[in-house]
C-alpha cells in the first residue's frame, strides 16, 4: 500500500522531511522543485507509515486504500511521475540550523504584509532563538491570498491558514494588522525599531491587455472578480453584469478556471462554502450559461495545471467542452492533453458549459459604454467576433511600485538578489529592505512556493546581519506599540483577530458553512471590539 499526493497540493514540502525513505518528489534543490504542478510520492518505495499524511496543512495526501474515488486517477499520476523520475538519492534532505553570532545575539526583524510569503518567512525566523517579528498588515485581516484569493470551493487548500496561524500565534510574533506602512507609519520609522523589514506586499496591480476598449464596462480583471467573491474589502461593493448568456475569460491559467468554474456553478454547490454572501446573492440571479475560456497560444501551452483543469471536469453540473481543430497539436501522451481531446465535440446539455478556446488574440472590445462584444485573431489571420457582455482579464498579476524601491517596470518586480532589495545601477543593497513572494519573483508558482522563496530571503538577510551590514535599531518595542497605537487607535492585534475570526466561524456554523466573512473594515473593527 501507498500513501498519494491528490488535486490541492500546496507544494510547500513540509512532507519531504517526514519521510523516512524519502520517496516524495520533488525536493528542495531538484531543478523542478519551484516549478512543479505537485508533489509525488513513490509507490514503489513508500512503506505506509502516514507520517506524510499527518503534515499535510492542506489534507492533500490520502492512502490509497481511502483514496476518495473522484481522486482515483491520482494514484496513477503519482506512479507515472517516477516511471519518468526514479528515484535515485534517498538520503534525506539536510535541514538547514540557522544560529545568531554569540556576539549578536538578538535580531529584530519587520514583515510588511501577512500572506503566505510573509507568514512562511515569520517561521522561518523565529524557529531561531533570539529573532523576534513584527508583522503590519493593510487589512484587519490576515493571510492574503489564502483568505481573499482561494476559491470559496477549494476548502482543504485554505487550511493551510492553520498553520500560518500558529506562526502568528507564536510569543516572538507582534501582529499590528490594519496599519498601513506608508500612511499610518513609514518605513525608515520602522527601521528605527528594527534590523531589518521584508516586504511581503504580493502583486497588486493587474497586467493589461493594450488594446482598445479593454476599459469598457464590462470588461473586468481577475483580481476584482476573486475579490469581490471572496468578500475582500476593497472590491466587495464592485457589481458586474450577469444579464447575458456568455462571459468570455481571457487567459486560461488556474485564476481563469477558477473563475470559470465560479460562473458556471450552481448556487446550491457554492452555498456551503465561504463565498461572500453578496456574491451567492448576485450569482444566483446570473443568466450565464456558457462560459468561454481563451488563450492566445495553443493547447500544448496552457497555463493551467493538469490538476485545477481534472478538478474541472470533475464537477457535477458543468460540461466542459474543447474545439477539436484547435488541438491538431496534441498527442495525448499526457494528462491535460488527454482530457482536453476527450472534451472535444462534446454534445450540447442543459448544463451550463465551459468552453477552452486556443489561438485566439483578443484585438479590440466593442460596445458603446458598456463591453458587447470581443474581437479575436486566429492564427491564420481571420478574425472571430465573440459575444459577451462580461469579460474578465485573467493574464496575471504585477507588483506595486513602493516609493523608494527600485522597481523593474518590466518583470514588475522590486529590483532584488536573492531577497536583498539592490540598486541596479551600483548593485549596493537598500540597506535593511528585503522581499518575497510575489513582489520578489513575480505572480508564479504555488502557495507553498513561497516557503523556499521565503526561506532564501531569510539567508540573505542572516548573511547580512552575521557580516555586520545591517544598522542596530534606536527604539524599543514598547516605543513603536505607542507610536502605531497613536497614529492608528483602530489597531487590530492577535486578540482582536481571534476575535473577528471566531465571530465569522460562529456567523457560519448558524449557516451551515465553513465562516460568514465580514467583508467591510468597519464590520471587521467591530467584531475586533466584542467582549469575548
Amino acid at each position: 500500500m501507498t500513501y498519494v499526493i491528490t488535486h490541492g497540493c500546496c507544494g510547500d514540502g513540509s512532507c519531504i522531511p517526514v519521510c523516512p525513505v524519502q520517496c516524495i518528489r520533488p525536493r528542495p534543490g531538484d531543478p523542478d522543485f519551484t516549478s512543479t504542478e505537485q508533489l509525488y510520492i513513490d509507490p514503489a518505495t513508500c512503506i505506509d507509515c502516514g507520517a506524510c499524511m499527518d503534515e499535510c496543512p492542506v489534507n492533500a495526501i490520502h492512502s490509497e486504500w481511502d483514496l476518495p474515488d473522484e481522486l482515483g486517477e491520482y494514484l496513477a499520476v503519482n506512479a507515472a511521475h517516477f516511471a519518468q523520475n526514479p528515484v535515485e538519492e534517498s538520503s534525506p534532505v539536510k535541514q538547514p540550523r540557522r544560529v545568531l553570532p554569540t556576539e549578536n545575539p538578538e535580531l529584530r526583524v519587520a514583515i510588511i504584509g501577512t500572506g503566505p510569503a510573509g507568514c512562511y518567512a515569520a517561521s522561518a525566523l523565529t524557529d531561531i532563538k533570539g529573532v523576534g517579528v513584527t508583522m503590519f498588515e493593510r487589512l484587519p485581516t490576515p493571510f492574503g491570498l489564502v483568505r481573499a484569493g482561494v476559491a470559496p470551493d477549494h476548502a482543504g487548500t485554505k487550511q493551510i491558514s492553520k498553520r500560518f496561524g500558529a506562526v502568528l500565534a507564536r510569543p516572538s510574533v507582534t501582529c499590528y494588522f490594519n496599519v498601513e506602512v506608508g500612511r499610518d507609519i513609514t518605513v525608515d520609522e520602522i527601521l528605527e525599531h528594527h534590523h531589518a523589514v521584508i516586504w511581503a506586499v504580493g502583486a497588486g496591480d493587474d497586467r493589461g491587455l493594450g488594446v482598445p476598449g479593454e476599459d469598457l464596462a464590462g470588461s473586468v480583471s481577475a483580481r476584482e472578480f476573486v475579490g469581490w467573491y471572496n468578500g475582500h474589502p476593497d472590491f466587495a461593493d464592485r457589481d458586474f453584469d450577469f444579464s447575458g448568456k456568455r462571459a468570455v475569460i481571457i487567459g486560461n491559467g488556474n485564476v481563469a478556471l477558477d473563475a470559470a468554474r465560479i460562473l458556471a456553478r450552481p448556487v446550491d454547490a457554492l452555498a456551503s462554502t465561504d463565498i461572500a454572501d453578496h456574491a451567492l446573492a448576485r450569482l444566483a440571479t446570473s443568466q450565464i450559461s456558457d462560459v468561454v475560456v481563451t488563450a492566445r497560444r495553443g493547447p500544448e501551452h496552457a497555463a493551467f495545471t493538469s490538476g485545477e483543469l481534472s478538478g474541472l471536469v470533475h464537477t457535477e453540473d458543468i460540461a466542459v467542452r474543447t474545439v477539436g481543430e484547435e488541438l491538431t497539436g496534441l498527442d495525448g501522451t499526457d494528462r491535460a492533453s488527454r482530457i482536453l481531446l476527450e472534451a472535444a465535440g462534446q454534445a450540447g446539455s442543459d448544463n451550463r458549459s465551459i468552453t477552452f478556446r486556443f489561438g485566439l488574440t483578443p484585438e479590440a472590445f466593442k460596445g458603446l459604454g458598456h463591453v458587447e462584444s470581443v474581437i479575436f485573431r486566429r492564427p491564420d489571420g481571420t478574425r472571430e467576433t465573440m459575444e459577451a457582455t462580461l469579460v474578465i482579464r485573467a493574464i496575471g498579476h504585477r507588483g506595486r511600485e513602493v516609493a523608494g524601491l527600485p522597481f523593474d517596470e518590466a518583470r514588475g518586480t522590486v529590483v532584488n538578489d536573492g531577497g536583498r532589495i539592490i540598486d541596479p545601477g551600483t548593485g549596493d543593497a537598500v540597506v535593511g529592505n528585503y522581499c518575497t513572494g510575489w513582489f520578489k519573483r513575480g505572480a508564479t508558482g504555488m502557495i507553498g512556493t513561497n516557503k523556499a522563496d521565503s526561506e532564501e530571503t531569510v539567508e540573505t538577510l542572516l548573511s547580512d546581519f552575521t557580516a555586520g551590514a545591517l544598522q542596530d535599531p534606536t527604539g524599543d518595542a514598547d516605543v513603536l506599540d505607542k507610536l502605531v497605537r497613536e497614529r492608528q487607535p483602530d489597531v487590530v492585534g492577535k486578540d482582536a483577530w481571534a476575535r473577528i475570526d471566531q465571530a465569522e466561524r460562529a456567523r457560519g456554523r448558524q449557516a451551515r458553512r465553513p465562516r460568514q466573512k465580514f467583508i467591510s473594515v468597519t464590520e471587521m473593527l467591530e467584531a475586533g471590539r466584542a467582549a469575548g
